[in-house]
């Protein structure tokens, strides 16, 4: 088992990963799919409350940087005192938040519920904790495959969470819609017993001792780690104002709020393939080029999509482009963060990663709303996702797939 070792990994992850396996993806299938459904709710609450779209994307922005922020930390205490305690607290919040968000009347409580709490929640229970967990407790050989799992488990709830909010939108009411979305996030915590483990169960027993803050400077300090941090801001400034403001785009052009919900549908749909596919070849091939060539594909797919008249046709066509390439980005970048770094601070490590995607979250949506209220256009931020995309695939080339030379740090007292 090599980095998890019988004996420092958990009763479970030797008799049964597979196990592991399922209940992270049904994990990161719940907690991935209402967030997916954001752009969902953007026109009813608008529309209900008289708000402009400049609103909703600040209440979604704040969440996809609180998401950001609260990760590393999450990840911190999920490597010291186990991830099954953080996934039950995330899962509590984030249900708590969807909740209040079908009362939020004013714009201070939508962003307080659908941005704060949310984001807070996500950060505990997302497919990033998840990711960290497989890391911990699989052998080296589930590894690749299971990190493509788990990010494509988090995909299949894009595809399942938005046609059904649109379905119970029209059918019950957007209100009604996330007090169900809220009841089901509660069903991670019976899934989270399958990765509960020992406190730093799963550090790889040839890995010297390390504090927290010798790993974050040793980290911050090594240039390849800083490349992959700053290209992971590009995906997550293209995820998030797709899935926030992509509904509203198509249907400024003529096409109905439906098309929408299934072409973000068919972008999760998609990514499952592009996620495991992805998951393969980071096992495979280089990874800094995997990443390169995923965000260069990006850019063109996004230039296509918005040149071409605006059809079903092309809005389907550009859900399946953009979702073999959607979430392509996560295999690659943890386990790079992996093979530098190694697993023991996995979770933080990735965490600060992450951040970084979410800052980049922060702003896709904000300046989305935001352009679009002076603008009267999405137009701006579409190219400049492009010029992020080809910015990506060059930061990417100079990284240095191979450990860090030095793990040896003083101990904690």
């Amino acid at each position: 088992m090599s980095a998890a070792s019988p004996s420092s990994a958990s009763g479970m992850a030797r008799r049964a990963p597979l196990i592991i396996v399922l209940c992270g993806c049904l994990i990161a299938m719940l907690t991935f799919g209402p967030r997916a459904s954001s752009g969902i709710f953007l026109l009813p609450m608008t529309a209900e409350y008289g708000w402009g779209r400049d609103t909703f994307g600040l209440a979604i922005a704040i969440q996809n940087l609180l998401w950001g922020l609260g990760t590393p930390f999450a990840g911190a205490i999920a490597d010291r005192y186990g991830v099954a305690r953080v996934l039950c607290a995330g899962a509590v919040l984030y249900a708590a938040g969807l909740a209040l968000m079908a009362y939020a009347s004013t714009p201070g409580l939508l962003h307080l519920s659908a941005g704060v709490i949310v984001g807070f929640g996500l950060s505990g229970c997302s497919f990033n904790i998840v990711l960290a967990a497989f890391g911990k407790m699989l052998p080296d050989r589930w590894r690749p495959m299971a990190f493509g799992a788990g990010t494509a488990a988090g995909s299949f709830g894009q595809f399942l969470f938005p046609p059904l909010a649109a379905g119970l939108i029209g059918s019950v009411g957007w209100q009604e819609t996330l007090i169900v979305f809220g009841g089901a996030m509660l069903m991670v915590m019976p899934l989270a017993v399958a990765l509960m483990s020992p406190p730093r169960v799963a550090v790889a027993s040839a890995e010297p001792k390390q504090t927290i803050g010798a790993a974050l400077g040793q980290a911050f300090r090594h240039p390849s780690y800083v490349f992959l941090v700053l290209g992971f801001f590009t995906c997550g400034f293209q995820l998030a104002f797709v899935t926030t403001h992509l509904p509203a785009y198509l249907t400024d052009r003529g096409l109905s709020i439906t098309i929408g919900g299934w072409t973000l549908a068919v972008i999760g749909l998609a990514n499952m393939v592009g996620s495991l596919s992805s998951g393969w070849l980071s096992s495979r091939f280089s990874r800094r080029l995997l990443l390169a060539w995923i965000y260069f594909a990006r850019g063109v797919v996004i230039i296509v999509f918005i040149l071409l008249p605006a059809s079903p046709i092309t809005s389907i066509g550009f859900g399946i482009g953009i979702g073999l390439l959607w979430l392509s980005t996560v295999p690659p970048t943890s386990g790079l963060v992996m093979l530098m770094f190694g697993t023991r601070y996995l979770a933080m490590l990735y965490g600060f990663a992450f951040f970084s995607h979410q800052v980049g979250g922060f702003l896709g949506v904000w300046l989305g709303g935001l352009l679009y209220e002076r603008l009267g256009s999405y137009d701006l931020v579409w190219w400049l996702s492009v010029a992020l995309s080809f910015a990506s695939a060059v930061i990417n080339l100079p990284i240095v797939e191979r450990p860090v030379a030095e793990r040896r740090h003083p101990a904690a007292a």
